[in-house]
């Protein structure tokens, strides 16, 4: 499992940069649900290039999910993700009047006390479930007995939520964060909040919960031919060249089918826009985990992710498991 680790991220280029291939469209959730140019990475960073600024392309920043499958299929390796999320910043410092309290709320989470979890050896690899893994506290317990991680108290689930809406998070909370971090071994299962690790912690080994999960044995022999693999994108595209290898072995070692397309990109089974994950709107598009089906032959659907879970249960009669629950009883 420990071969898995990250390594620091290489240095990515700008929107000045961009040479308008339209490469981006090919994988953008956005461009598939609305067919329109400015809904792309590429109509964001070419009307950036024209002097448009962020109040200006408020609409396409809101509805972009931050999936990050458009940076590994960028020819001129711009930081696509890392643009959208500055852009978001800018717009959130602006005191835009659509989700102000929201954001206040938020910013009155991160200015308070670092929670004060138990103390975990220097040594002991850690694992930051996130707020949708700690929902479901059975599964939790069962992700801790399968990979054998400390399960550390302060997450960073409120410093992920303003790196998804471009919120400033104070040094004191950002950097207390990280200390509780150094000298571990991350195991996220944020993928967003696993990319920015890559960048704030470059000397550390940190790895997406589905890799460190499917590279267990235990799991790894219970996928089969029948199966239909779904993978958590943002970890996946953030660390896209390691990653397409190891789920290439994980499909030849099992048979198993993967959510990718044929650039070895990870089609996301929840594409929500920031309204949708701020809860300001509800739902998300079901079109994504229906187009993931369209033409598979699957009897089962295993998944990274409880929100993929979700999706899945509400569009297919297939049944549909967490990766972890592959265990059965940890009697």
């Amino acid at each position: 499992m420990f071969g898995l680790f990250a390594k620091a991220p290489a240095a990515r280029r700008d929107y000045s940069d961009c040479s308008g291939c339209s490469l981006c469209f090919l994988v953008c959730p956005m461009w598939r649900d609305r067919h329109d140019p400015s809904f792309t990475p590429e109509g964001l960073a070419k009307a950036l290039q024209c002097g448009a600024t962020a109040s200006a392309l408020a609409a396409p920043l809101d509805a972009c999910s931050l999936c990050g499958a458009c940076d590994p299929v960028c020819p001129e390796r711009i930081d696509l993700s890392g643009m959208i999320m500055n852009l978001r910043r800018q717009l959130a410092s602006s005191a835009a009047p659509s989700r102000p309290a929201v954001l206040d709320d938020l910013r009155t989470r991160l200015r308070r006390d670092i929670i004060a979890g138990s103390a975990v050896s220097r040594s002991a690899p850690v694992l930051l479930p996130g707020s949708d893994l700690r929902t479901a506290p059975a599964l939790l317990a069962r992700v801790q007995a399968l990979l054998g991680l400390t399960v550390v108290e302060d997450d960073g689930a409120d410093i992920s939520l303003a790196l998804e809406a471009g919120v400033e998070i104070p040094q004191a909370r950002l950097q207390g964060f990280l200390a509780s971090l150094r000298g571990h071994s991350i195991v996220a299962e944020d993928g967003l909040l696993l990319r920015q690790l890559r960048r704030w912690l470059p000397g550390s080994q940190r790895m997406g919960l589905g890799a460190a999960l499917s590279s267990r044995t235990a799991l790894r022999g219970k996928l089969g031919a029948s199966d239909l693999y779904v993978i958590e994108p943002r970890a996946y595209h953030a660390d896209h060249e390691r990653m397409v290898a190891y789920y290439n072995r994980l499909q030849i070692e099992t048979g198993c089918t993967l959510s990718l397309d044929l650039q070895r990109i990870a089609i996301p089974a929840v594409a929500q826009s920031l309204s949708q994950r701020l809860g300001l709107v509800p739902g998300d598009d079901p079109g994504q985990a229906n187009w993931i089906l369209q033409g598979s032959k699957a009897t089962r659907i295993v998944v990274e992710t409880l929100a993929d879970r979700a999706a899945f249960e509400r569009v297919s009669d297939l049944p549909v498991l967490h990766i972890a629950d592959l265990a059965g009883s940890l009697k």
